[in-house]
């Protein structure tokens, strides 16, 4: 795809660790937002032929962006832009397939997308000629790991042994995680002027 979208609303893109805020944020203040989290690749995708990657304890490294489809999640977004609707997968984290479709219109703007891998999103779109502004959600990262561990057991994401492995290995990575977003071009905000921000775009 070479032809530079027709900028209909702002797109925004929001990064940060998992459990930082992302979603609340987006769900708030985006019209519509998009969850890029629903383009990860699906289990059934993961064969001898065409593994996907894998943690150092043997599990499918889902907070490796080899687990991600980067270009799809590139096309809704185009998609979204250029024509004021598209459709994106519903993505069950708990059995990590897709289990239906979703229509997602514009209404009004901005259009904000999040996820875990949106760090990787913005310099394709910036090749198309697409007008992005990257925040990074600038928390702590013990405050984090706690948000994102209620979360996930309330939510039943995946066996508690694996959350507590996973939890831990993100703590761990929580500096390189900010690293690479700010590497990529995204501008570091503290989450109540990031508020603030927000607010006044979609005043």
């Amino acid at each position: 795809m070479d032809v530079v979208p027709k900028q209909l609303s702002p797109l925004i893109l929001l990064g940060g660790a998992s459990g930082s805020g992302k979603s609340y944020l987006a769900h708030r203040f985006g019209r519509p937002h998009v969850e890029l989290d629903n383009f990860y690749r699906e289990i059934s995708e993961h064969t001898p032929e065409t593994p996907l990657p894998l943690t150092g304890y043997g599990e499918i490294d889902w907070d490796h962006a080899g687990t991600w489809n980067c270009a799809l999640a590139v096309d809704a977004l185009v998609d979204l832009l250029e024509s004021g609707a598209t459709e994106v997968p519903n993505y069950s984290i708990s059995t990590s397939s897709y289990d239906s479709m979703r229509r997602i219109e514009l209404n009004g703007g901005p259009l904000v997308a999040e996820g875990i891998f949106v760090s990787e999103i913005l310099a394709p779109l910036q090749r198309l000629g697409v007008p992005v502004r990257a925040y990074y959600i600038e928390v702590s990262a013990l405050g984090t790991a706690i948000r994102r561990l209620v979360r996930d057991v309330r939510e039943r994401r995946k066996p508690l042994p694996f959350l507590l492995k996973r939890g831990y290995a993100l703590f761990r990575a929580d500096r390189d995680i900010r690293a690479r977003h700010l590497a990529a071009g995204f501008e570091p905000v503290k989450k109540k002027a990031l508020k603030e921000t927000l607010a006044s775009i979609t005043s």
